[in-house]
């Protein structure tokens, strides 16, 4: 599908230069003296490089017909990931590159949206917000909330966050996915 060079936004995948790139920035720019266009820090899903390209907003782009389907978390191995499809119980297994980092944040049964393009998973994306337990956390200091400062925990999963003072271990709470923050507690 044909899209213009003001259409591109971030997490978007295009085909270019025979490669299958991941949108990681974009910015639009409409300078003083000529023509508008995009600056667009584009990674490559294949070769795993970076590129930083500008197109002219009258350029047109081929954006990569990819399938997004629901799968649910099943478990993990060494080296790769279980996803079962929650209609037809077809399961699909996923490599830990393609995961990365995302598998901390797996739980049994956690929906995921897998990105299926050319019959391969290609990427797998979280919900945005997801609830964690706070396995252990500092003790907030008396006289330390005149500032808005937060504590380091460590979360059931393993990942380390930070968190508002009146968190304590054993707490449940909810952490954004995307940059892994720490939300609100449940």
């Amino acid at each position: 599908m044909k899209i213009s060079a003001n259409e591109i936004r971030v997490g978007m995948l295009l085909e270019y230069k025979n490669d299958l790139w991941e949108v990681l920035k974009t910015q639009h720019v409409k300078p003083g003296k000529g023509g508008a266009f995009a600056q667009v820090e584009m990674k490559s899903l294949n070769k795993n490089t970076k590129l930083n390209e500008r197109f002219r907003s009258s350029e047109t782009l081929e954006k990569a017909s990819v399938e997004e389907i629901k799968f649910n978390y099943s478990y993990n191995d060494e080296n790769k990931y279980y996803f079962i499809n929650p209609q037809n119980f077809e399961q699909i297994e996923i490599g830990k590159e393609i995961v990365g980092n995302k598998g901390d944040m797996l739980t049994e049964n956690l929906e995921v949206t897998i990105s299926i393009y050319d019959e391969k998973p290609i990427s797998v994306q979280l919900p945005n917000q997801i609830t964690c337990k706070v396995e252990t956390t500092d003790v907030a200091l008396k006289g330390q909330t005149v500032s808005s400062s937060y504590k380091p925990a460590v979360l059931s999963n393993g990942i380390k966050i930070q968190v508002p003072p009146f968190i304590e271990s054993g707490d449940e709470i909810i952490v954004d996915t995307r940059n892994i923050e720490y939300v609100k507690k449940i």
